[in-house]
């Protein structure tokens, strides 16, 4: 590990201590929760969209967990400002872990996918195409 994975590792502790768009958007189009039970995290997203219905103007989340977890959440609350539905529903787990910027073991993907895996189902929840009350990594 260089000093890059340093780097990354400072940005994941940033966002934990200090995470961005943190708290509930009143009058959120998209609001959705999801768990890793493995764990023990927990997100809850509100995604506001802008007058085209597709393409995000806010984000925000509340959420309880590991510094994985909830620093995956804050950084992908920024990345997907701007950003189209179908992007979002075409993210994978290499988006996440390219933009957290270190290696993680499986158990860890768990933690880190969370927040995309509840932005997803939740757009699949609006768009009518799913019907779940709660996402789970498991």
């Amino acid at each position: 590990m260089g000093m890059g994975s340093d780097m990354y590792r400072q940005q994941i502790l940033d966002h934990y201590k200090n995470p961005r768009n943190y708290g509930e958007l009143e009058d959120a189009d998209i609001e959705h929760v999801g768990e890793n039970p493995m764990c023990g995290d927990t997100i809850k997203m509100f995604v506001k969209l802008a007058d085209d219905d597709d393409t995000i103007e806010h984000v925000a989340f509340i959420g309880d967990g590991c510094a994985i977890s909830q620093a995956s959440a804050s950084m992908l609350s920024e990345e997907l400002r701007g950003t189209s539905l179908e992007a979002v529903r075409e993210m994978d787990r290499d988006d996440i872990i390219d933009m957290l910027g270190v290696e993680l073991s499986p158990m860890r993907i768990k933690c880190a996918v969370l927040a995309e895996k509840v932005a997803q189902d939740g757009i699949a929840i609006y768009q009518g195409e799913k019907d779940v009350d709660e996402t789970t990594t498991e």
